[in-house]
């Protein structure tokens, strides 16, 4: 009997938002709007849209001794997911730097702070073990990542977003079922400028990698998955974008929790895509994530 749907091992940051008319180029200065302190990270994303989907969820995590881990603490366990795992010291609290343009999409800065501080040492096989699938991102060091892996119990399934991406070793490649991409990902994993403009070709070429599976996301168009049967096209629903942040790490958990619940792949694909859909009809990150009857009736 596992303790947790979902673990997610990752970052949580502060995000700090300030929307503009347009995103400033080299060497300029633009006017934006109000700054809005939001909790955040890549990590505590995910901790808390499958929480507010009704996923039992844990988040292994560093942040601060400061306002900005109080901040995420707090929004961890309003929306219910268990912070026993999350860690505080070694740095300040992550922060992430973000404009928004009115189109909703956005530019984002982090600078990692604590989360550049989640070492090996702090993977504990006891509660990886307590999970039924494991989730992680690369806004903590890889080498974190590999010791998650190394250390997965027998039946344990992983899930990664390399983002932001790089280079992945070969032993983390292989347990990813899946792994989870947009455009950008994609093509800094193939190390591939001229990779093309077929989502089909960048997910057989990524699973030929070695991982088990792959998601290629593709934003209002739905998703991709692969895996040895072949691709296969998910849809999404069309909805009014107000901001895109965070909307990929809402999908991934989704995406997570289903495959945990014995979905298969394109089934829990295309439930967490109208989980994404949903995220962007609202404003900042973790305040923007539905609820599961919200998604129901997204649906309708």
């Amino acid at each position: 009997m596992y303790d947790y749907d979902l673990l997610v091992v990752g970052s949580a940051n502060a995000d700090l938002v300030v929307g503009v008319e347009r995103r400033p180029g080299a060497g300029e200065t633009v006017l934006g709007g109000d700054l809005a302190v939001h909790p955040g990270g890549k990590g505590a994303n995910q901790a808390v849209a499958a929480a507010r989907l009704g996923a039992r969820t844990a988040l292994l995590a560093r942040v601060g001794d400061d306002g900005h881990g109080r901040l995420l603490r707090d929004s961890l366990r309003s929306a219910g997911v268990d912070t026993t795992a999350v860690l505080t010291g070694g740095a300040p609290t992550g922060v992430a730097l973000i404009t928004v343009d009115p189109s909703g999409d956005n530019s984002i800065v982090v600078s990692p702070g604590a989360n550049a501080r989640l070492t090996e040492g702090d993977v504990e096989p006891g509660v990886l073990g307590a999970a039924r699938v494991v989730s992680a991102q690369l806004e903590i060091p890889l080498e974190t990542v590999a010791a998650v892996v190394r250390a997965l119990p027998e039946g344990t399934r992983f899930v990664l977003n390399p983002s932001p991406p790089r280079p992945l070793p070969t032993e983390v490649l292989a347990a990813c079922d899946p792994l989870v991409v947009n455009e950008h990902e994609a093509r800094v994993l193939l190390d591939d400028a001229d990779a093309g403009d077929d989502p089909a070709d960048w997910a057989r070429r990524l699973l030929a990698l070695g991982p088990r599976s792959v998601v290629v996301t593709l934003g209002a168009k739905g998703a991709l998955v692969c895996d040895a049967s072949g691709v296969r096209a998910v849809p999404s629903v069309a909805v009014a974008a107000v901001d895109t942040t965070g909307a990929g790490d809402a999908f991934t958990a989704a995406l997570a929790w289903r495959l945990g619940a014995g979905e298969e792949l394109p089934v829990a694909a295309a439930y967490a895509a109208r989980v994404g859909a949903a995220a962007v009809t609202r404003r900042g990150a973790q305040e923007s994530y539905p609820t599961a009857a919200e998604v129901a009736a997204l649906d309708a």
